[in-house]
């Protein structure tokens, strides 16, 4: 494996770097710092988008026919590797990363025209309807149903939680159209105006303590919601296959350049962190723990690398997406619960505060305020995606034959 990048893919990544020192705004960097879930402001997020589509760079991994830039494979991890070190705020996936795949694969050509070019421009905002309450990680057994009227479906049931619904146009939802067979077999595939009569999203404020309408995830109801039939991508009763075909995208992204940030930004707060008259960040005992967190992300560096080096040169990610997920999401938990360790009491006053926005004055180090509400919300990680317990599973079988 070459690791070395040729002259035109370092010039990009200058031009990368550039980008990001002109667009990612200092507001958007202070919204940033205070966010307790990766998310900020709708209205700053959606700049920073749109930002990005104006440079042509919002969605990478989309094919030139549909407006994607044309990466090369080694453009695709740069541009990964440089957004991830400067910590900008992550593009919301459930438009350009989930469902536009599956309107290109299986979305008919006026479905294709009608939704591609919004999301690409961050007209639009998506949202995600899989999981439900009592249907997690057995999606196969949702209930929400989409009855047949002859030139609409009804939608009656609900979604659980649904990330960003609150500021989401548009869902993208799995719902049941028949009970024969196996549950696989009866599962359709729907996009939903969100602005149709029926539809309620209600806030569910979880430990991160953040409060509407910054929240992460939401309960969203279906009662009596008419569908066009022309919103079905498809068949009817085929929606599983591509439910799966759409988890292909949710895994596999680098996660090592994020994972160094975060573990220097404990770093700097373990050298602020006095303890018996030292920096904890010259205690043998927190050297040990970052020594080993560190290898840990090398040892994933060099996996993401492998894994790029085969995509260019014509490879498939495979199960070593599984492989990602499950030791990215890991290492994320580990360094939040570190973080909290070393900031100590300095964390437990901001616990309760659910504003991304205040007048009270931080204590401790710079990044306490959101400490303790990031470990929380860290915990759904190893959910989220296919739970890890899941994605061993499909290690176990497609890699050891089990």
């Amino acid at each position: 494996m070459d690791l070395a990048f040729s002259k035109e893919d370092e010039t990009f990544r200058q031009e990368v770097r550039q980008f990001i020192e002109e667009c990612y705004t200092p507001e958007m960097r202070r919204l940033h710092a205070r966010s307790k879930h990766g998310y900020i402001t709708k209205e700053a997020h959606i700049q920073w988008q749109k930002s990005l589509a104006k440079k042509g760079w919002l969605a990478p991994n989309w094919p030139e026919e549909y407006g994607g830039p044309g990466f090369s494979q080694s453009q695709k991890y740069i541009f990964n590797v440089e957004m991830g070190r400067a910590g900008v705020p992550h593009t919301i996936p459930f438009g350009p990363t989930m469902v536009a795949p599956v309107i290109m694969k299986f979305g008919s050509p006026e479905q294709k025209k009608r939704f591609l070019p919004d999301i690409l421009e961050t007209n639009v905002l998506w949202c995600q309807g899989y999981s439900e309450p009592g249907s997690g990680s057995d999606l196969a057994s949702l209930k929400t149903k989409a009855e047949d009227m002859g030139d609409h479906f009804l939608v009656n049931g609900s979604k659980i939680w649904t990330s960003v619904a609150q500021w989401a146009d548009w869902i993208f939802c799995l719902v049941r159209t028949s009970n024969e067979g196996k549950p696989q077999e009866g599962i359709s595939f729907l996009l939903i105006d969100m602005k149709t009569p029926g539809i309620k999203v209600d806030p569910i404020i979880c430990l991160d303590s953040t409060s509407a309408p910054n929240q992460e995830v939401n309960q969203v109801f279906f009662q009596d919601v008419k569908v066009p039939k022309e919103n079905l991508i498809g068949e009817v009763n085929k929606g599983w296959t591509y439910a799966k075909y759409l988890l292909e995208f949710e895994r596999g992204n680098p996660y090592s350049p994020g994972l160094y940030s975060s573990l220097d930004e404990v770093r700097e707060m373990a050298k602020e962190t006095v303890v018996n008259g030292r920096p904890l960040a010259e205690d043998p005992s927190f050297k040990a723990r970052y020594a080993d967190l560190r290898s840990q992300i090398t040892a994933m560096e060099f996996t993401e690398l492998r894994i790029f080096s085969s995509l260019s040169i014509g490879g498939n990610v495979g199960p070593e997406s599984s492989l990602l997920k499950c030791r990215g999401t890991e290492i994320q938990q580990e360094i939040s619960q570190l973080m909290v360790e070393v900031l100590g009491d300095y964390a437990a006053p901001t616990i309760e505060n659910g504003m991304i926005e205040t007048n009270e004055p931080e204590v401790g180090p710079e990044g306490a305020f959101t400490a303790a509400p990031y470990y929380f919300s860290l915990r759904k990680a190893s959910i989220y995606a296919g739970s890890n317990e899941v994605q061993r599973n499909i290690m176990a079988k497609a890699v050891l034959g089990l």
